[in-house]
C-alpha cells in the first residue's frame, strides 16, 4: 500500500503539462534574491512573498507541487491558512527540502558533500504530519580536468539513497537531485561525460540500498557547455547530448525526471525543456522543478509592494504557462510573445 502511494504521487507530480516550484530558498538564498529588488529579507516579507506565489490564480493548471523550506512549510497564507493547507486544497502536492546544504568533503580541495542525515527520520516524520509528500536533497559537483573525483561521487551518491530509504519509510516520495554545476569553461562533452559518472553512481546506491524507483523522481541538471565556455552549444545540442546521458543512465521505472535550471535564462531552461520533449516520448516524464527560473520575472514586478501582488502573480503565471506548454513541446519565442502579461 506504502509504495502503491509513493508511485501515485510521483506520477502525480509529473502530470500532463505540469512541473514543480522550487520555493525552497536557504535564508541566505532568499536575502540576496531579496537585495536584488532591495527589499530587507525578514520572516513576514518571505511569508508573504510566497503567499504571493501560492496564491496566484490558476497556478494548479501547470504546477504540480511546491518545494518548501522548513520556516515556509511552518508559516500560513493572509488568511490564516497553513501553507501545505493552502497548496492541497488548490491540488498542488506540498513538498519539502531536507537536507542541511553542501559542506566542503574532508581531505577532497573544492568539492562538497551534503550534509542532514542525521536527525532525518524524525524531521521526515514531522514533515509529514505538516503535510509534505515529496522531498528535495541536493548534492553539488565540480567539474575540472581532475573533478569531480570519485571520491566525491560516490559520497554524495551514497548519502543521497540513504536519504532517498528514509523518506520513501516515511512514506515521502524522495526527489534526488545530483547536480553537476555548469560554472567554468569546459566543453558540452565533458558536461556529459561528468554526469554519467554521477547518475551511474547514484542508481547503483538506490539499488543496493533498496530504493523503489516507481516511487521517485531525478532531479538533475541539463547538460550543457560551462557558463564560461568561449564556444556554447545552442538548444539543439543540449537536447541531445542530455537525452544521450539520461538513456544510458536512468532506468525507465523512474516515472519522471524534473530538471533544474541552474544559471539558465528564463527563456534557455523553457527552450531547452521543449526540444527534449520534441524527441520524445521518452521513457520518463520530462518536467521541471525550476526555482529562479520560475520566479525572476515575479520577482522584480512584485518588488516587495502589495500593490504589486497582481502584477508578480502575473509574470508568475506567464512562466509557469511557458513551461507547461514545454512539457508537451508546444512552447516557442513566438508563444513568449503571444501570450507576454496574460495569466
Amino acid at each position: 500500500m506504502a509504495e502503491h502511494e509513493l508511485e501515485t504521487t510521483a506520477k502525480a507530480l509529473v502530470a500532463s503539462g505540469k512541473g514543480i516550484l522550487a520555493a525552497d530558498e536557504s535564508d541566505g538564498t532568499i536575502k540576496k534574491r531579496f537585495d536584488s529588488i532591495e527589499v530587507e529579507s525578514t520572516e513576514e516579507t518571505r511569508r508573504a512573498y510566497r503567499d504571493m506565489l501560492f496564491t496566484t490564480p490558476g497556478m494548479e493548471d501547470y504546477i504540480s507541487g511546491v518545494i518548501l523550506f522548513d520556516e515556509t512549510i511552518r508559516q500560513s497564507s493572509a488568511d490564516g491558512t497553513p501553507f501545505p493547507q493552502q497548496l492541497a486544497g488548490k491540488g498542488v502536492i506540498p513538498g519539502i527540502k531536507v537536507d542541511k546544504g553542501a559542506k566542503a568533503l574532508a581531505l577532497a580541495e573544492d568539492e562538497t558533500v551534503t550534509e542532514g542525515l542525521d536527525g532525518l527520520r524524525e524531521r521526515l516524520a514531522e514533515y509529514r504530519e505538516l503535510g509534505a509528500r515529496f522531498a528535495k536533497w541536493r548534492a553539488t559537483y565540480s567539474i575540472s580536468a581532475e573533478l569531480p573525483s570519485e571520491y566525491c561521487v560516490w559520497v554524495n551518491a551514497h548519502a543521497l539513497a540513504r536519504y532517498a530509504a528514509l523518506s520513501q519509510e516515511a512514506g515521502i516520495v524522495p526527489i534526488v537531485e545530483p547536480e553537476v554545476l555548469q560554472d567554468g569553461t569546459h566543453s558540452i562533452e565533458e558536461s556529459g561525460k561528468a554526469t554519467g559518472r554521477v547518475l551511474q553512481a547514484v542508481y547503483q546506491e538506490l539499488h543496493d540500498q533498496r530504493i523503489e524507483l516507481r516511487g521517485t523522481l531525478l532531479k538533475p541538471n541539463m547538460v550543457l557547455s560551462g557558463y564560461s565556455a568561449s564556444n556554447r552549444a545552442g538548444v539543439d545540442e543540449v537536447a541531445e547530448a542530455t537525452l544521450e546521458v539520461l538513456y544510458k543512465h536512468v532506468p525507465a521505472s523512474v516515472p519522471g525526471i524534473v530538471f533544474l535550471s541552474g544559471g539558465q535564462t528564463d527563456e534557455d531552461s523553457t527552450a531547452h525543456l521543449n526540444a527534449m520533449n520534441e524527441r520524445g516520448p521518452h521513457p520518463w516524464e520530462l518536467s521541471f522543478s525550476y526555482g529562479r527560473a520560475l520566479q525572476a520575472p515575479a520577482l522584480k514586478a512584485w518588488r516587495g509592494d502589495e500593490s504589486n501582488v497582481g502584477a508578480g502573480q502575473e509574470a508568475f503565471a506567464h512562466r509557469a504557462k511557458m513551461n507547461g506548454l514545454a512539457r508537451s513541446a508546444d512552447y516557442s519565442p513566438e508563444r513568449e510573445k503571444e501570450f507576454a502579461g496574460v495569466a
